[in-house]
C-alpha cells in the first residue's frame, strides 16, 4: 500500500503542475509565438499549428520524466 500513496502524491504533484502551467501560460509571451509555428491568415480562414512549440514542450516533458525515473 505505501507505493499507492507515493503514486497519489505524484499524480497530485503533476495534476498542480500543469495547473500553474494554465495559469501563467499567457504571462508567457513567446510562448505560442516562435518561428517554427505554422500560422497562415487569409480572408475567411485561419490556420495555426503550433509546432515548435509542441516540440519544445515535449523535451521539457520528457527530460522532467527522465528526471523522476532516475
Amino acid at each position: 500500500m505505501p507505493s499507492f500513496g507515493k503514486s497519489l502524491i505524484v499524480i497530485g504533484l503533476i495534476i498542480a503542475a500543469v495547473g500553474a502551467l494554465f495559469t501563467l501560460a499567457g504571462k508567457i509571451p513567446w510562448l505560442g509565438r516562435l518561428p517554427g509555428d505554422i500560422y497562415v491568415k487569409k480572408e475567411n480562414f485561419t490556420f495555426y499549428f503550433p509546432l515548435a512549440t509542441s516540440i519544445i514542450i515535449s523535451l521539457l516533458l520528457s527530460f522532467i520524466l527522465w528526471l523522476f525515473r532516475k
